[in-house]
């Protein structure tokens, strides 16, 4: 006999909407934590009535829906349950980048929690039919690109009013953890003729958005774990990466004269109230991301020549954060040894965070 849970599981496909509402009313409390497990009731048929309740045309139905389905990413199986319906990935990225949709940013944190899955790749062979109001936002059919210009033009809800597409910053962050990802966003596109990384940038000092910051500051290290895109994304003036690595963790301190005119141009005017970014785990990642520019000998010269030795030893000074300070440990060891005594490179590892967003 089945539960009184698995009884509402088995009401999300009844030909009845105001039962399925009521399901639905009652199922989402349990979409996270270890209730989760009665989704699987029925050999998992709760994921194809979820999907298709996420397209259906009432506000409430689809947020309850995705809301749901974004929580059960956090399950393996459920995960790749939904990811490989490709039809399902394509309804889920026309829908975002809708500009009146009102659940965008819950399908953005749908996207964003599929994305830990290996088969996220597909969303590369996804084009998006445009019609001709589409066509003033968004000049290519490609799901990527559509979904980029969402992030990158959309902040602050300036396409959407309902959607801010912060967290199509974690979706980027785990696309880059795949070698088709990281080539997308460090090579330049056809349709604007614009590196994709750098479009990400300026978003590293957006204080005003956690998610954006943390996202973009993963998504920019993981891209760097391919070491000969190095140079291209450190000295092409059209990236001009290492200045937004910078900025974020560089503070109110004053820099012998000396070392501040080595700096890049954007750090040796900063006002004496500067501040760093305010969480600690984002200044980790822009210093691992440093980390792996320390690669090779040509950029560890680099960031010698533009002074980011001073930078890193003042943050040091100030922080109380003891991974920050081994990080500024390791990093002081590679742009202070003498390169004669050790001509082997080094390499970095990746500790990705592969945390899924829960909904509530």
């Amino acid at each position: 006999m089945p539960t009184e849970l698995e009884e509402l599981v088995g009401f999300l496909h009844s030909p009845q909407p105001a039962v399925v509402q009521i399901a639905l009313d009652n199922l989402v409390g349990y979409s996270s934590g270890p209730h989760q497990k009665v989704f699987a009731y029925d050999d998992y048929k709760s994921i194809t009535d979820l999907k298709k309740l996420a397209q259906e045309s009432g506000k409430t139905t689809v947020s309850q829906a995705v809301t749901i389905l974004a929580n059960l990413c956090d399950d393996e199986t459920m995960r790749r349950l939904i990811i490989k319906d490709l039809d399902f990935l394509k309804y889920l990225v026309s829908s975002i980048i809708r500009l009146s949709n009102t659940v965008t940013d819950l399908m953005c944190i749908l996207l964003a929690n599929l994305a830990k899955d290996d088969q996220i790749t597909k969303i590369f062979d996804i084009k998006v039919p445009l019609d001709d109001e589409a066509k003033k936002t968004f000049a290519s059919e490609n799901a990527v690109d559509c979904l980029m210009d969402c992030f990158v033009k959309g902040a602050n809800r300036t396409l959407n009013k309902y959607a801010d597409f912060d967290y199509l910053a974690y979706f980027f962050a785990d696309l880059s953890r795949f070698k088709k990802g990281r080539d997308y966003f460090v090579t330049e596109q056809s349709y604007d003729n614009v590196v994709p990384i750098s479009k990400l940038l300026v978003f590293t000092e957006k204080y005003d958005s956690k998610v954006r910051r943390e996202g973009v500051a993963s998504t920019i290290k993981n891209s760097l774990f391919d070491v000969e895109k190095h140079q291209l994304l450190v000295t092409d003036e059209k990236i001009n990466l290492l200045p937004y690595l910078l900025l974020p963790i560089a503070g109110p301190e004053e820099i012998d004269e000396d070392d501040l005119f080595n700096l890049p141009d954007e750090l040796q005017l900063l006002p004496p109230n500067k501040e760093r970014d305010p969480v600690d785990t984002v200044i980790c990642t822009h210093l691992e991301s440093l980390l792996l520019l320390c690669t090779t000998r040509a950029l560890r010269e680099h960031l010698r020549e533009k002074a980011v030795y001073p930078l890193i030893r003042e943050l040091h000074k100030a922080t109380n954060n003891q991974d920050i300070a081994d990080l500024c440990d390791r990093l002081v060891q590679l742009l202070m040894r003498d390169e004669a005594e050790d001509k082997a490179d080094m390499a970095v590892e990746s500790d990705d965070d592969d945390k899924i967003v829960e909904v509530v």
